[in-house]
């Protein structure tokens, strides 16, 4: 009985495991860009354009248009389903940046609390560049108290 009784959970946890493995994928295959159908080209291309200037906030490098994680499908349903009840793109960007941010957007738009992501490459080139410029006039003037250390010391 006791045997019963402890391997319940285990069975339980493999049937839940075995199930979920059958509902996310079949969740992926309903997410394809070919699921996605409109009424005519026009808004299929302008929804592929969409995500795909739209970033996967998961991924962090791939649109949403690439990504094949859960959230990143989850943002292209949602999505199709704004364009389908007649939103613009222009209320669908406005939407998820009120929702996610700037950061879901490939190229944020250029205001204060973006300055960072704009500046900081520029500002880190820049004092790479002047700790390596001190570095090596550092390294000048040990080599050269060293060559005349060693100067007096022939003499």
């Amino acid at each position: 009985m006791s045997l019963i009784t402890s391997s319940l959970p285990i069975a339980l946890l493999i049937c839940s495991a075995v199930s979920s493995v059958f509902v996310s994928t079949s969740i992926q295959a309903a997410s394809t860009l070919a699921d996605f159908t409109f009424t005519n080209a026009k808004q299929t291309q302008e929804f592929r354009n969409l995500i795909e200037q739209l970033r996967c906030l998961v991924c962090q490098n791939e649109s949403l248009a690439a990504s094949q994680a859960e959230l990143a499908q989850d943002l292209r349903r949602e999505i199709y389903a704004m364009m389908r009840a007649g939103q613009t793109q222009e209320q669908i960007v406005n939407f998820l940046v009120e929702r996610y941010g700037d950061f879901v957007l490939y190229n944020p738009p250029m205001k204060p609390s973006t300055y960072f992501l704009w500046y900081s490459p520029f500002i880190l080139f820049i004092l790479g560049g002047g700790l390596f410029i001190r570095s090596m006039l550092r390294q000048q003037r040990i080599s050269k108290s060293e060559s005349s250390t060693n100067n007096f010391n022939i003499s």
